[in-house]
C-alpha cells in the first residue's frame, strides 16, 4: 500500500509539540459539575484503541509506556472489560482527561461489545470494570449498571478508531454498528472525532517518514472514504501512529497524537460549555 505524495500537506501539524503539550497539562473542564473530560473509544477489534490510550500516556509521561493490555498477534478483541484510564500528572494528581476503553465491535452478533452496551456507556450507566458478555447486553439490574449517572459519569467525546488500511475491508455489519453508535451520540449531542491508526502499515511513505502522513495521497483517500462511509466531517478525522512498535519517543509521532487529543478536548469542552 502507499502511493504518491502530494506537493503540499492537506493538513498542517504544529512543528513544535510544546503548545499542545502545555494545553493538555493545564486543561481543566470549566463546567464545575465535571472533574474529568471523559473520552470513549470504540471501533472494530484490533483497531488500536488500547494502544492509543498507551500512546497518549507515553506522550504525557515523556517515555513509552504500556499500562493498557494489548495484543499484537490477534485481530480478535483483547479487551474484555469496560475500563476507565486516568493518566498520572505526578504522584498525587491526574490529568483532567480520562479514557474509556471497551471490547471491539465484531461482525458476528454473538461476538464483540453490544451496541446497546455502548449506548448505555454514552449515558453514563456503565460502571468501571463491567465484564462485557458478547452474548448478553447489560440489564438495568446488573451490579455494574449505574442507575443515576452524573454529568461526570457520562461520555463527553466519542472517538471512532479504525486502522487506516482497513477502511475498505471492514464488514458491512461492523460499519452498521459504528454508525448506530454514532447516531446515538449525535442524538445526545455528544461530539465525535475519528482516528485512523497504523498509518505506517498502510503507507510506505508514512513508515519511512512520519511527516509524510498528511502528504500521502493514499491516506487522504482513506480519510475521504471513511468520512463518506461514517458521515463524519473531514476536520474531525485524524491520522495517528501509535507507540506500539517503538521503544523511544519520536516528535513526529507525538505531534500527531497531541494534535488529535487537542481537538478531542476542544470539542468536549465546547459540549460541556453548551450544556
Amino acid at each position: 500500500m502507499g502511493g504518491a505524495l502530494l506537493s503540499q500537506p492537506w493538513r498542517t501539524v504544529p512543528k513544535s509539540n510544546k503548545d499542545n503539550l502545555d494545553f493538555v497539562k493545564s486543561y481543566k473542564p470549566r463546567n464545575n459539575k465535571v472533574i474529568h473530560l471523559r473520552i470513549l473509544l470504540h471501533g472494530p477489534a484490533g483497531a488500536g484503541k488500547s494502544s492509543f490510550i498507551n500512546s497518549v500516556d507515553s506522550v504525557l509521561q515523556g517515555r513509552v509506556t504500556g499500562r493498557v493490555p494489548t495484543d499484537a498477534t490477534s485481530e480478535k478483541t483483547f479487551t474484555e472489560q469496560y475500563k476507565t484510564y486516568k493518566i498520572h500528572k505526578d504522584q498525587e494528581n491526574f490529568y483532567s482527561v480520562i479514557f474509556n476503553d471497551t471490547m471491539g465491535l465484531e461482525k458476528s452478533p454473538d461476538d464483540g461489545v453490544h451496541v446497546e452496551d455502548l449506548k448505555l456507556a454514552l449515558r453514563g450507566h456503565v460502571r468501571d470494570g463491567y465484564q462485557i458478555n458478547p452474548k448478553r447486553k447489560m440489564q438495568t439490574g446488573d451490579p455494574s449498571y449505574n442507575p443515576s449517572p452524573t454529568l461526570d459519569d457520562k461520555v463527553h467525546v466519542l472517538v471512532s478508531v479504525i486502522p487506516a488500511g482497513s477502511v475498505t475491508l471492514l464488514s458491512e455489519e461492523v460499519w452498521k454498528k459504528m454508525r448506530e453508535v454514532r447516531l446515538a451520540a449525535r442524538d445526545m449531542g455528544i461530539p465525535q472525532v475519528a482516528i485512523l491508526t497504523k498509518v505506517e502499515k498502510a503507507c510506505a511513505e508514512a513508515n519511512e517518514d512520519i511527516k509524510n502522513v498528511y502528504k500521502s495521497k493514499y491516506l487522504k483517500e482513506q480519510v475521504d472514504m471513511f468520512s463518506e462511509m461514517l458521515g463524519l466531517p473531514l476536520n474531525c478525522i485524524f491520522l495517528v501512529r501509535n507507540y506500539e512498535t517503538k521503544n523511544s519517543m519520536n516528535d513526529g509521532i507525538s505531534a500527531l497524537i497531541l494534535c488529535a487529543l487537542r481537538h478531542m478536548i476542544d470539542y468536549g469542552e465546547d459540549y460541556l460549555r453548551d450544556l
